[in-house]
């Protein structure tokens, strides 16, 4: 894919993807806080019986924070490369910004947290393959060379 302003297409993809999901996710997890039962967005309240939680505040809160909080806090990081010590120190990936690696683990808990949804209950929906496919998007378009390039550290950067 080609460059933009010295920042790969590829990449902007990705911050597209990443910055989607945590707009999103913080919707719908502010929802769900604020109305556990799930009526507001038209949640079946027979799922909950299934479930390992009694409403939809714990999912809430989760969706909030790793899915939304967490997407837009890594999408701005993705742009302008900043630091941030916590993301470094919890970053396996020493040779890439830390937000290159978020967006791996934002793409696999991703997967994780809908393959954990099917199995709870037992069939899945066409909306648990469209985020399945989008967090798979995300690790594709992360690990795509160019995006993998612009976000590895030159040798002098500790950060």
């Amino acid at each position: 894919m080609g460059k933009t302003l010295g920042r790969p297409v590829s990449s902007l993809l990705l911050n597209g993807l990443q910055g989607l999901l945590g707009i999103g996710a913080v919707f719908g997890g502010g929802v769900l806080i604020l109305d556990p039962s799930g009526s507001l967005l038209g949640m079946p309240t027979e799922l909950m019986q299934i479930s390992l939680f009694p409403d939809y505040l714990i999912p809430g809160v989760i969706l909030l924070l790793a899915f939304g909080m967490l997407p837009i806090m890594v999408t701005t990081a993705l742009v302008w490369k900043w630091n941030w010590g916590l993301g470094e120190k919890l970053n396996l990936f020493k040779d890439r910004h830390w937000s290159w690696a978020f967006s791996l683990y934002i793409g696999f808990g991703l997967i994780v947290w809908l393959s954990v949804q099917i199995y709870i209950l037992g069939s899945s929906s066409v909306v648990h393959l469209v985020y399945t496919a989008w967090g798979l998007a995300i690790q594709a378009l992360t690990v795509f060379p160019s995006v993998a390039g612009y976000y590895r550290k030159s040798s002098g950067d500790n950060a």
